[in-house]
């Protein structure tokens, strides 16, 4: 019954705006400091990128999403279409990110994969920014899904490591460890270094972006505690 009463619409809507407006105060109370500046620079000041970020720092990325964004930019996000996913696509969209609905674990294997790859190969040939989970929505945690490789490989548009930590936080007892922040801390975001895809071979790139994005996740970790 539960599960039932929290698939309703309005439910769905009332929980997002209480988790929009909380995840706001918190993350506007923290001071956040920026690592690996030069490396968001050409995106924040235009330039396509999909931004990528383990699934556990998704609270707290609402933060670089304010850093990137400028007058006409859109940032898209590729959110499951589980509960869990819609909920969280309504939160994303509070703070100005547009949702595509669809999984990078399906990601070219059936329908709903390819029409969620065509759609975000769209947005990035448009000039969006798009934000992926590879290891979204069901884990394992920090092991990367094909799709984020396939897609840098056929727009042409690199790979940004991302992560973020805060001295205030709490880890939840979720499959991925998920990290809600609490408000007045200090915070990290930490940008790696832009991983090309080429477009033959792309799956030999995952490797690399999996390493890169656990290597931000640690830097961020190290710079807050």
């Amino acid at each position: 019954m539960l599960k039932s009463f929290l698939r309703r619409p309005g439910v769905q809507a009332a929980l997002a705006a209480l988790v929009g407006r909380y995840l706001a105060f918190a993350l506007r109370t923290t001071r956040w400091a920026l690592e690996g500046e030069a490396h968001l620079a050409p995106h924040a000041a235009g330039t396509p990128a999909v931004a990528a970020l383990w699934h556990e720092c998704l609270p707290l990325m609402p933060a670089l999403w304010l850093h990137i964004r400028r007058p006409g930019a859109r940032v898209h996000a590729l959110a499951s279409r589980h509960n869990d996913g819609r909920l969280i696509g309504e939160v994303m969209r509070r703070f100005g990110v547009e949702v595509v609905h669809g999984s990078t674990t399906r990601a070219g294997q059936n329908k709903g994969g390819a029409a969620s790859v065509l759609a975000l190969l769209d947005v990035l040939a448009q000039g969006s920014h798009v934000v992926l989970t590879p290891d979204g929505p069901r884990g394992p945690a920090r092991h990367a899904a094909p799709g984020v490789a396939q897609l840098a490989a056929l727009s042409g548009v690199p790979v940004l490591p991302c992560a973020a930590r805060t001295t205030r936080a709490r880890r939840l007892p979720t499959w991925d460890g998920m990290l809600l922040p609490l408000p007045f801390g200090r915070g990290i975001l930490v940008i790696g270094e832009p991983i090309p895809v080429p477009r033959e071979g792309w799956e030999s790139s995952l490797p690399a972006i999996e390493a890169a994005l656990t290597a931000a996740a640690l830097r961020a970790e190290a710079l807050t505690t």
